[in-house]
């Protein structure tokens, strides 16, 4: 449990609400943007030390994924009060976790637990969302970097949205898969079922 990874991990779930008073609050927006940047640092920094020293651990493979969900959640809750970003860009991000909200309990009823691994694509989409964000941010205010900001910003976001959907949609082909391999096996997980789940996350 108490790994430097973890740590970071739960150190990350604990800005969120830090970073979601700095936005609202008193609109600290240098503060916000710099509590941002840490998360981010923080996830690339997590996962390398965990598979570094070997501490992978089953609580860090869920507090990982729901940190940058809690963030990316917090942070299109922010912008989209403040009016810096579209609400359809908030909606189109919100609408794939409640596309994937069925899953949790057909994994638990099959025996995998809450989550299967993250895909790679949900990965990329996610750094994607979480490097635009504070871009789109420093876009919202008056200044030379405005402009090239809301460039890359847009860019990113319009690609992690994109790569996020598209590992939803991987998800639910791995999901389906593994209720083949169940109903297949009478029941029961079978090795190959178990070997997709390291293959083919979503």
């Amino acid at each position: 449990m108490w790994t430097i990874p973890n740590v970071l991990s739960l150190l990350r779930l604990l800005g969120v609400p830090l970073f979601l008073w700095l936005v609202l609050g008193p609109q600290a927006d240098v503060w916000a943007v710099l509590v941002l940047i840490l998360a981010g640092l923080s996830d690339w920094l997590d996962g390398r030390l965990a598979r570094a020293w070997n501490q992978v651990s089953r609580i860090g493979r869920l507090l990982d994924p729901l940190a940058d969900r809690l963030y990316i959640l917090a942070t299109l809750a922010g912008l989209t009060l403040r009016g810096i970003i579209p609400w359809w860009l908030a909606a189109a991000v919100v609408a794939r976790d409640a596309f994937l909200l069925w899953i949790p309990p057909v994994l638990r009823r099959l025996g995998y637990g809450p989550a299967l691994p993250v895909h790679f694509v949900g990965k990329a989409g996610t750094a994607s969302l979480l490097y635009a964000f504070p871009l789109l941010f420093l876009a919202g205010h008056d200044g030379w970097y405005a402009e090239p900001a809301r460039v890359l910003g847009w860019a990113f976001a319009i690609w992690g949205t994109g790569l996020y959907w598209w590992a939803g949609v991987l998800y639910v082909v791995q999901v389906r898969r593994l209720i083949a391999a169940y109903a297949d096996a009478g029941g029961e997980r079978r090795g190959r079922g178990r070997g997709e789940v390291q293959t083919t996350g979503g």
